[in-house]
């Protein structure tokens, strides 16, 4: 069987020194996702999207470029997002078999991304499919924001069921994707304003067998203590109260890590609370 596409897109395991990472988006990436998009899409002009897509692509940053081939590929796409979101998913090619040393490859489907953010902030329903897919493939921290704010309530209800997806990139999504200050990415004021909002998924995900998970539930905690550090010291300070009833002694290694993760920048700052708890989490016994 011919690979999809996106395996036939071939860049290195990370940026060579010297070489942006916008040059990622170029004219290959172009011509590959106008193949995955022409092989589900009826009347799809590949020659057209390749010329829209790639106009003054070397002019543009990194955001910029997949955002210029994310609006050639939504007008060679039906203008309904509810009618693209199954054409898009059926584009998609095979889903992450793990969760380190996936390279660049995955930046295949950043235009993806922006296509998502861009275009389908008003299709909850179908938009949050679409980011579930993606997630498993490159990831949807970006794109499932917009929902976040536009449809916030029933977003996270759906991500409180998703903290039990069985894929790790499902997971990593409730927590990284509800970051209020994630890097690259749009603030999240309502949960800026108040952790409330996203802790109670903080708590699914904190014993997560996944490193990959646990590490993004670390940095949202992180998150929230430049803005709200009382919270986050006191959400720890329970985490370490929960240690002794945990039965397992790899849950309890994971644990301390977690907090002693969430803290380390206050910590370097020397900022007694978090110091206390990087040494309460080192010195707990297993």
């Amino acid at each position: 069987m011919k690979p999809h596409p996106a395996q036939q897109f071939t860049v290195g395991p990370s940026i060579m020194k010297g070489t942006p990472l916008k040059e990622i988006m170029n004219g290959q990436l172009v011509k590959l996702i106008g193949v995955s998009l022409s092989d589900v899409t009826p009347g799809f002009d590949t020659s057209t999207f390749q010329k829209r897509a790639k106009c003054n692509l070397n002019k543009l940053e990194l955001k910029e470029r997949a955002l210029n081939i994310a609006h050639a590929m939504a007008e060679q796409l039906p203008e309904d997002f509810d009618e693209l979101a199954p054409l898009l998913i059926k584009s998609l090619g095979p889903r992450l078999q793990a969760t380190e040393q996936n390279g660049l490859a995955p930046f295949f489907y950043f235009p993806h991304s922006q296509l998502i953010a861009e275009y389908g902030a008003d299709h909850l329903e179908s938009g949050l499919k679409v980011c579930y897919e993606l997630t498993q493939r490159f990831t949807a921290e970006f794109c499932i924001r917009p929902f976040l704010i536009a449809h916030r309530d029933k977003s996270l209800k759906q991500l409180k069921r998703w903290t039990k997806d069985a894929n790790p990139h499902v997971r990593r999504l409730v927590s990284e994707g509800t970051r209020p200050r994630l890097p690259w990415a749009m603030r999240l004021r309502d949960f800026q304003d108040d952790p409330g909002y996203t802790l109670p998924l903080l708590e699914c995900l904190k014993d997560d067998s996944e490193l990959y998970v646990r590490r993004s539930v670390a940095n949202h905690l992180a998150d929230i203590a430049k803005d709200h550090p009382e919270v986050a010291y006191e959400v720890c300070h329970k985490w370490l109260s929960e240690i002794e009833a945990l039965q397992k002694p790899e849950q309890v290694k994971n644990r301390r890590w977690v907090l002693r993760h969430a803290v380390r920048l206050p910590a370097k700052k020397e900022v007694p609370a978090a110091l206390a708890i990087r040494k309460a989490a080192a010195d707990r016994k297993t």
